[in-house]
């Protein structure tokens, strides 16, 4: 089993920045896509951001050229770099681990709240 502990959530003004962590553990292949998805109340689970262990990045179209995703293979851990932040960036940010035989594994979410 593959365990995703997030971190870097909490409360910030609109136009401020934060970023979010997510570490992995447990039987990881090295082989794997690693991303954020958002959600928020009353809506369905959607892509912000993927890297693959090759670095090849994928970017959900709501996310406007302000997030920016990396990984640090050694440390298990992918980033979500979020600036230019507003009120409708509220909400769940889950982290996403794909792993190469198909199988998804999930962190528990980090809540971002944005205020005006």
């Amino acid at each position: 089993q593959v365990e995703l502990v997030e971190s870097g959530g909490g409360l910030v003004q609109a136009g401020g920045s934060l970023r979010l962590a997510c570490e992995a553990s447990g039987s990881i292949d090295s082989r794997n896509t690693m991303g954020w998805y958002y959600q928020a109340p009353g809506t369905q689970r959607a892509l912000v951001a993927t890297i693959t262990s090759a670095g090849s990045t994928l970017y959900g179209g709501s996310v406007k050229g302000r997030f920016t995703v990396s990984r640090d293979t050694a440390k298990n851990t992918v980033y979500l770099q979020m600036n230019s932040l507003t009120p409708e960036d509220t909400g769940y940010y889950y982290c996403n681990l794909h792993a190469a035989g198909g199988t998804n594994y999930w962190g528990q979410g980090t809540h971002v709240v944005v205020s005006s």
